[in-house]
């Protein structure tokens, strides 16, 4: 008898890739994915630990899943199997089972292949319940199940995860553990399968993608720009992407690779954090401004179409107006297609959560407005850049009326065309016409 089986996703596209997997690994146990949590026997909610307030919204999520186990419990006789997965289930995993005893399974983002075996020790009668959150020395993926569920046109595929960089501000080191680099064999093996089951764009994945330095076969390492050349190889993919990139691993084989394969898309996200150099030290980035400025320089030498994206973070502890104004330069300087920008907030067991020098959140809100204003209008000004250009768009679903597709640009943007949705899965070519601020639109050329 199929059972239903519900994944609530927070955070990067790691962990919607994680998600992907999970429903790979409960298949054979009879669990299909299901669009909502009411009704479903399963319930995973696979979290993010990046953002201020992450655990507590786990919680709060946690309590609307306990009156629904309740429900189905009482209601229909009918067990509800409930499972934190993820970051916060592994910085967090003790409190989790302190605060919310009705979660059966407790899981971290290095040990969801274990799944099966976590469910089959959940006992609802005797309240027993199942917590993994170890950093196991079986490599996850190796014990991955071969099949995938289709994941349409675009598809992500993890090839690194963890980081050894330790920026002041973050808790990927502490949950996900030091850098791996998958071998290159079972990228290739997977990038194939993927393929096969109609995806014609990859996006790369990993905490630190451009640390990637998987082990082949014959022993050798590969670094990422030598695994795109090859993975531009296989034939019916024809679009490659990949993040998130840290500017210390921005190599010279990676920025000509930009420039000589085609299949690599020209968009790059390359976060830098801030603009000032003090901020920078502080942050433990190990770069300045100025390095930063000479690989952007580089790539756009390499790839001059290449569209930037990134990420910032305003009012980190000590920062000043003068701090600040440098950061608003860089943006200026560089000038980005698309940006994420927020403001800093202090993860617990990070070293820059015990700087006393905290910036007033009022200031905070204020930096944030003015950054946010700037890399608005430089998002518009390259849409708009793009008017009456025609472009080769991946059309991923219908649109949001009929008669609408929607897909992706080659720099990312979200288009909109007037066409069938018999479209779904194909690369065409359309001409822009219009210019919105998170968008384009364009008709078929």
């Amino acid at each position: 008898m199929t059972k239903k089986l519900f994944i609530k996703t927070y955070g990067c596209q790691m962990n919607v890739y994680d998600s992907d997997r999970m429903t790979d690994v409960l298949a054979p146990l009879g669990y299909a994915p299901t669009g909502e949590a009411e009704g479903a026997d399963m319930v995973i909610l696979n979290t993010c630990h990046i953002r201020e307030k992450a655990s507590e919204k786990v919680f709060s999520e946690l309590g609307r899943l306990r009156m629904m186990k309740d429900r189905a419990r009482d209601q229909q006789g009918r067990n509800v199997t409930i499972a934190v997965a993820g970051c916060v289930a592994q910085a967090e995993g003790e409190e989790i089972t302190r605060r919310a005893p009705w979660v059966d399974i407790v899981v971290g983002p290095q040990t969801y292949h274990r799944l099966p075996e976590l469910v089959s020790r959940v006992d609802p009668a005797a309240r027993e319940r199942a917590i993994d959150t170890d950093f196991p020395e079986e490599i996850k993926f190796d014990q991955l199940p071969g099949e995938h569920a289709p994941r349409g046109p675009a598809a992500f595929l993890s090839v690194q995860e963890g980081c050894d960089k330790f920026c002041a501000f973050c808790v990927v080191p502490y949950t996900r553990g030091a850098e791996f680099s998958r071998p290159v064999d079972g990228v290739i093996e997977e990038a194939r399968r993927l393929v096969a089951s109609g995806s014609c764009e990859l996006t790369l994945l990993g905490q630190n993608v451009n640390a990637y330095h998987g082990e082949a076969a014959d022993g050798s390492i590969w670094s990422l720009a030598r695994l795109i050349r090859e993975l531009a190889e296989i034939d019916g993919l024809h679009r490659i992407r990949y993040t998130t990139s840290h500017p210390l691993d921005m190599e010279e084989d990676l920025i000509l690779a930009h420039r000589d394969v085609p299949a690599l898309m020209p968009y790059l996200h390359l976060p830098v954090q801030a603009g000032s150099n003090g901020v920078l030290e502080a942050m433990n980035r190990r770069h300045d401004r100025d390095a930063y400025f000479r690989i952007i320089d580089r790539l756009r030498e390499a790839r001059p179409d290449l569209a930037l994206s990134g990420d910032f973070i305003v009012g980190f502890p000590g920062e000043s107006d003068r701090d600040f104004a440098d950061t608003l330069s860089l943006v200026d300087r560089v000038g980005y297609a698309s940006a994420y920008s927020f403001k800093y907030s202090p993860r617990p067991g990070t070293p820059a959560a015990t700087e006393e020098v905290q910036v007033p959140e009022q200031v905070k809100a204020e930096r944030l407005e003015a950054l946010q204003q700037l890399l608005n209008a430089q998002q518009y000004a390259f849409n708009k850049s793009t008017e009456g250009r025609e472009m080769n768009v991946l059309i991923e679903r219908a649109g949001g009326r009929p008669g609408q597709v929607a897909g992706r640009s080659p720099y990312m943007q979200a288009v909109n065309i007037e066409a069938e949705p018999g479209l779904v899965g194909s690369i065409v070519t359309c001409r822009v016409t219009e210019a919105r601020q998170n968008s384009i639109v364009g008709v078929l050329a």
